[in-house]
């Protein structure tokens, strides 16, 4: 559910500090852990080090994710294929099409 429009948009006070004492060109990362701040147009150009709860993620802000969350490009969960072996089979299957013939040997036979 989003944030009432009445309220506006919640940003995290210490992080605008950060971003604050930091110039524009710095490649310094900024770690937080405010998942839940939205990105500002005062953070366009910083990298920031979003933490999914086992390491930090390092995101470089651009003019496009502005109103986006920061959690958004921070995934909490890794993806895990789906199937057992019958998926194997079709992969190996699938890789077995894929690789390219071996030339012709010069000898003929």
């Amino acid at each position: 559910m989003s944030r009432s429009t009445r309220k506006g948009p919640w940003v995290d006070p210490k992080l605008l500090k950060k971003v604050g004492r930091l110039k524009t060109g710095d490649r310094t990362v900024i770690k937080t852990w405010s998942r839940d701040s939205e990105i500002a147009p005062e953070m366009v150009g910083f990298v920031f080090g979003i933490h999914n709860g086992k390491q930090f993620i390092e995101v470089t802000i651009s003019e496009d994710m502005v109103g986006h969350r920061l959690g958004e490009f921070s995934p909490t969960r890794k993806f895990v294929k789906h199937g057992g072996k019958m998926q194997r089979g079709l992969e190996k299957s699938a890789e077995a099409t894929t690789v390219a013939p071996k030339p012709p040997t010069q000898g003929g036979k």
